[in-house]
């Protein structure tokens, strides 16, 4: 999945640019660890979703990859979580990894004539040869 950037307004309530996620990530708390789905991702905070909800104001530690931050649990609710960072993160480090699916590499145009031993495999090119010196056709030694 790529990252969708949401830009808020200055006037806003949060002036951060958010990034809209899905990955895995982790809540460290003092009862355990909780396994996390990131959804939405700023210098100041993230949001995510779990099974375990920790309770507001509990203190805990987020990571995701090598990225570990401490976070404070700015609000909760159902299988939510709004996470406020201790400090400001480089959020593109965190998703530097997150990119768009390459595109298939393009075969390179060819330029030269048609061939009937195009694509073929060894055996099948031996075969085309046979067929060829018995209907008295002259096909080239390479297809390719």
């Amino acid at each position: 999945m790529g990252v969708e950037t949401v830009v808020t307004s200055s006037d806003s309530k949060r002036g951060a640019k958010r990034a809209r996620v899905l990955l895995a990530a982790k809540l460290q708390t003092p009862s355990g660890t909780i396994q996390a789905r990131l959804r939405d991702l700023s210098r100041k905070g993230a949001l995510v979703e779990c099974a375990a909800t920790p309770p507001v104001g509990a203190e805990l530690v987020f990571e995701r990859g090598t990225t570990t931050v401490p976070a404070r649990v700015a609000w909760a609710a159902s299988g939510r979580v709004g996470l406020e960072f201790e400090y400001p993160i480089d959020e593109t480090e965190l998703l530097v990894h997150i990119g768009r699916a390459k595109e298939p590499a393009a075969t390179p145009p060819r330029y030269g004539r048609p061939s009937i031993a195009l694509g073929m495999s060894a055996t099948e090119r031996k075969l085309a040869k046979a067929w060829s010196v018995a209907v008295g056709l002259n096909l080239p030694e390479r297809g390719d």
